[in-house]
């Protein structure tokens, strides 16, 4: 027994001298964890001593392992103090329960250091404290891991999750192996023995967790100040633990001894095993919520906290893309759903799918909301939540409405939650299925409904952001054109004046020099605002019978850049009713776009003219890298918006489609990534007068 002993903690102790080579080597930032390594190897080393010389009390290392305990709890101290603050060390001397542990700590080191305290203590108690401090010990390190894990930002928890599992497994077993032992009043010597191979089991976790809080601090991304919020899973568990081991313990000590020894292993079996899956299991604890929330709750939210978390969470949001998934994220979290798509309404007030987190929609569910002009009406209708598990129950509340799309076994769609602002429904959002099914109830509903609307304000301050910035550049614009106009008029005063003067002075040689000087200056102010300007001679817009058969080829004709244009167009003359030089620049913007887009070597630009029912339509088709929906729904029509960088000014669509609605057009656009963009006009056609 003595050589199981001998080579289980030898193990332990190669292992640790390892890692504390590899965190000195390191030079790990945190001097702490060095010293609770270094503090581990000498209990396993003095384990290993007392097992050698077999005259030394096993109980006589406890003092080590208290020293280890301390140095770990000192860690966990120092990496929940890191949340809130960048003097990690300096907060934890403020906290009263770093003082109270430490006089309980030393409490327990002197009585362990000292036999006479030891026998005292047992003789006034009636039991061995020894026992019970490493019990709570034990219960400690669990809750701190605890506190750790659930107040670290969800994006850092990958950096604590081995440290995390090496010490739950090790304060684990020192639970189990402590409140055995103090329950038959002994050391429970044969689990007591084995903790030297699980610790050298646990040593590659540490160290890869050494390596990962090196690589944090070096990036000062660890540091997250929050508040520390303080929960208590863990102390729940262990009470609940003890109680059950009590029983079985008195089951135990009356039973069998053969069948006593098969009870308790399968008990600390079955214990683990239930423990790793409620901590892991997400369908678990959201069925743990309901219960509790049921039973023991008189509503089933804390709608303060809810409503402060929320408002927080969004004063931190710095983009629309970022607003778009904690919309989905929010309202999926209230009631567990597993994910989510976020349909907002675009210009012309249609509804597109703009961001999605795990949303699993067979197709016809998903062309059905990108189709559908019933839904959104309805919603704005009836105001309320529709509830697929309800359709399914009491079908006729929702008579008024065709949901056939989700009725049937299998759909994924859970609930739609509208998001109104000022009774208008700027989006909806559609969550599947929880990860526990239940019914939504009356306050599930108006939860929903309310938070919908808190983010459809969010919203709509966003696109008021938006239309604000854009004014300011439409304003800069202007101011700019108005600097433009002042120049333009003194260059005109500048030209009439040599003009007036031209017969008075036409044989002066030094007018001659003044006028070409002058015309020099004329030249250069021209050609500074004609790049500024970007978008060709400002003209008046003025409307006339125009041949648009004449004007395509016109512009076909010039073989604007590379690739050059294919027309396609009958002879047949077709007239519209628009301002010439104002309709040949927007074609031209177009096709300009289009041969951007179309740089490939077998690139080909079209250009197509036709008559149909009234309509002129012309059609300027490419083969370039194309546009998904998501970007002409929201960036292709927006002014200022470039993808061109300096190049362009990102008005050159937004001016187009703006021209062409107010001559009573249409324009509509069909791409897809990598397959090219068809941009297609309709003008109302004029006879030929």
């Amino acid at each position: 027994m003595a050589s199981y002993v001998f080579y289980s903690y030898l193990s332990a102790s190669i292992a640790y001298s390892c890692l504390f080579l590899f965190a000195v080597w390191n030079k790990n930032r945190y001097p702490v964890f060095i010293v609770t390594v270094f503090f581990s190897l000498l209990w396993s080393a003095s384990i290993v001593f007392a097992a050698v010389e077999n005259r030394i009390n096993f109980l006589d290392t406890l003092s080590l392992e208290t020293l280890r305990n301390v140095a770990w709890f000192l860690l966990l101290g120092v990496l929940l103090s890191r949340q809130r603050s960048d003097h990690p060390y300096t907060l934890l001397l403020q906290t009263k329960t770093t003082y109270v542990a430490a006089a309980f700590s030393l409490f327990i080191f002197s009585i362990e250091l000292l036999p006479v305290l030891s026998d005292l203590t047992r003789q006034i108690f009636a039991t061995d404290l020894r026992l019970v401090a490493h019990l709570l010990f034990a219960v400690f390190g669990l809750i701190l891991l605890e506190q750790l894990y659930r107040n670290t930002p969800i994006n850092l928890r990958a950096n604590l999750k081995f440290l995390w599992i090496g010490l739950t497994a090790l304060f684990l077993v020192d639970l189990i192996v402590y409140s055995k032992s103090l329950l038959f009043v002994k050391l429970d010597f044969t689990l007591w023995q084995t903790r030297g191979f699980i610790n050298s089991l646990i040593v590659p976790l540490l160290a890869i967790s050494a390596n990962r809080l090196v690589i944090n601090n070096n990036s000062q991304s660890f540091s997250t100040p929050r508040k520390i919020v303080f929960y208590t899973t863990s102390l729940l568990g262990c009470g609940i633990y003890l109680i059950l081991i009590t029983l079985a313990g008195f089951y135990i000590k009356n039973a069998n001894a053969v069948w006593g020894e098969v009870a308790q292993t399968l008990f600390i079996f079955l214990s683990i095993l239930v423990l790793a899956i409620s901590f892991t299991s997400a369908k678990i604890r959201a069925l743990l919520k309901i219960y509790f929330s049921k039973h023991f709750f008189h509503y089933s939210y804390d709608y303060r906290e809810e409503w402060l978390k929320i408002s927080r969470a969004l004063a931190k949001l710095e983009s629309l893309e970022e607003l778009k998934i904690f919309i989905i994220n929010t309202l999926a979290n209230l009631v567990e759903s597993n994910g989510g798509g976020l349909w907002l309404k675009d210009q012309h007030g249609h509804y597109f799918l703009a961001a999605e987190q795990n949303l699993q929609l067979l197709p016809q569910e998903f062309e059905h909301l990108q189709n559908s002009e019933v839904l959104p009406q309805y919603l704005s209708r009836k105001q309320w939540v529709v509830d697929f598990f309800e359709l399914a129950h009491t079908p006729e509340i929702y008579d008024d409405i065709d949901l056939s799309p989700w009725r049937f076994e299998g759909s994924e769609a859970w609930v739609i939650v509208p998001l109104f602002h000022l009774n208008h429904l700027e989006a909806f959002v559609v969550l599947t299925q929880a990860k526990v099914p239940r019914k939504l109830n009356w306050e599930d509903h108006d939860l929903l409904k309310n938070v919908g609307m808190q983010l459809a304000n969010a919203l709509v301050l966003n696109k008021a952001s938006e239309e604000l910035a854009n004014n300011r550049q439409f304003e800069t614009y202007h101011r700019l054109s108005a600097y433009l106009v002042h120049d333009l008029k003194n260059m005109v005063a500048q030209i009439s004046l040599i003009v007036k003067n031209a017969e008075r002075h036409k044989h002066n040689p030094e007018f001659f020099d003044d006028t070409i000087d002058t015309l020099n200056n004329v030249a250069k102010k021209m050609h500074h605002i004609v790049e500024q300007l970007k978008q060709g001679e400002p003209s008046i817009s003025s409307k006339s019978l125009v041949n648009l058969t004449h004007i395509v080829h016109s512009i076909a004709e010039q073989h604007l850049g590379s690739p050059p244009i294919q027309l396609l167009c009958s002879d047949i003359d077709i007239f519209v009713q628009a301002d010439k030089i104002k309709l040949s620049n927007v074609l031209t913007n177009l096709i300009q776009n289009a041969q951007d887009a179309t740089c490939q070597p077998d690139g080909w630009v079209k250009l197509e003219l036709s008559y149909q029912q009234d309509y002129a339509v012309i059609k300027i088709i490419d083969n370039g890298i194309g546009m998904d929906q998501k970007f002409i729904a929201e960036r292709l029509f927006r002014p200022f918006d470039t993808t061109k960088g300096n190049a362009g000014m990102g008005i050159g669509a937004y001016e187009a489609r703006d021209y062409i609605l107010k001559q009573g057009g249409q324009l509509k656009v069909d791409s897809q990534p990598q397959q090219g963009s068809t941009f297609t006009i309709l003008l109302p056609s004029s006879p030929f007068n």
